[in-house]
């Protein structure tokens, strides 16, 4: 039996993208899906776009997309069926809303939006025209992840009490111009929403109890965010859940424009052991996880990437296998799921005093 074939336009020409694109790229045997890229948009000129396509395609025997110097042909182009969006999180719910109008299926980038006003749009479009939408979300796709919370679930470390992840990038962020994304208010720059939402996932993966969206426990939020030019370099947010009651835990969640996590970046801890996640990549990228007991005993559980992957093939397969069920949208990151994460990191943002240009319109 044939794989579920799906093509692809890629909206976008910077790192993630390229990661995207690589991983679909990567040979493989047996996976459920086949991807094909069949053009590529650019949002200056052509010369860009074939510059990105001759870098990522530079190993592979994949045939070459075609490029567009704008983003509206790829979403116009008879040969695409789903567009994967991979611009700055400040042009997505633009992007979504020109890519739902012209009928073709949607994997948006995270975080979704700037907020929840924009997160809102761009799901009425895509239920009204019909149209597949899913935020990429891509970390909630690993084996790893799914295998994490079922072993939690399971009680292997009994009930959890408290959960502590942190994320960080390695980077020079005082050397960035005023301009870059992670610096400019106006392109929803600083820490929570580029990669804080991944600790916040963590917790939701942790402590919901598999549930989402508004079946998701209701939790306590105490924020604290570091701003500095209308931007946070860092911050942490706790949540509580089942507070005051004998169930409660708690989840502390950290993230940080300024300094690069430890390799062991998350510890759960439970009344019967507790499990150590870790990575050689980056919390958005998990390379398994450590179980220890109440009595000292370690069982180790690694996790290895299809060869040529990093892991957004897991993602791009669920896109795929949805779409061909007539699917218009994925159970592992329903939309409900979106929009809860985005009014959190709204109520988040509004109670430090953190306001984007688009909060205002």
């Amino acid at each position: 039996m044939s794989p579920t074939q799906l093509r692809w336009g890629i909206v976008g020409t910077g790192w993630i993208a390229s990661m995207f694109v690589t991983d679909l790229l990567a040979p493989r045997e047996d996976g459920p899906a086949e991807h094909i890229i069949t053009v590529v948009g650019s949002s200056s000129n052509v010369e860009k776009g074939q510059q990105f396509v001759n870098k990522v395609w530079k190993d592979s025997s994949a045939p070459r997309p075609k490029v567009f110097a704008s983003y509206q042909e790829v979403y116009d182009s008879p040969d695409v069926d789903v567009v994967y969006i991979a611009t700055p999180h400040s042009l997505h719910d633009q992007n979504c809303l020109d890519a739902i109008k012209a009928g073709k299926h949607v994997l948006n980038e995270k975080p979704f939006t700037i907020n929840s006003k924009q997160a809102e749009q761009v799901i009425a479009a895509a239920k009204a025209k019909g149209v597949y939408l899913m935020e990429g979300m891509w970390t909630r796709f690993f084996p790893l992840v799914i295998e994490l919370q079922k072993k939690i679930q399971a009680g292997a470390i009994g009930r959890v009490r408290r959960c502590i992840v942190e994320i960080g990038l390695t980077l020079d962020f005082d050397s960035l111009p005023k301009e870059s994304r992670l610096k400019d208010p106006a392109l929803g720059a600083g820490a929570l929403l580029d990669i804080g939402i991944y600790p916040l996932t963590y917790a939701s993966v942790i402590l919901g109890n598999g549930a989402l969206g508004t079946n998701h426990p209701k939790v306590a939020v105490t924020p604290s965010l570091t701003i500095e030019d209308g931007v946070d370099g860092s911050g942490v947010v706790i949540l509580q859940y089942n507070k005051g009651t004998a169930e409660e835990a708690t989840a502390i969640t950290m993230s940080s424009l300024h300094n690069p996590n430890p390799p062991d970046f998350g510890r759960i801890e439970g009344t019967k052991g507790t499990i150590t996640v870790y990575t050689d990549k980056g919390p958005s990228c998990p390379s398994g996880f450590r179980i220890k007991d109440s009595e000292g005993k370690v069982e180790d559980y690694p996790f290895a990437q299809p060869t040529g992957t990093i892991g957004f093939i897991y993602e791009a397969d669920a896109v795929a296998l949805d779409i061909a069920a007539g699917r218009t949208e994925n159970a592992i990151m329903p939309l409900d799921e979106t929009m809860r994460m985005m009014r959190l990191m709204d109520g988040v943002r509004k109670e430090c005093g953190l306001v984007y240009p688009q909060d205002k319109e």
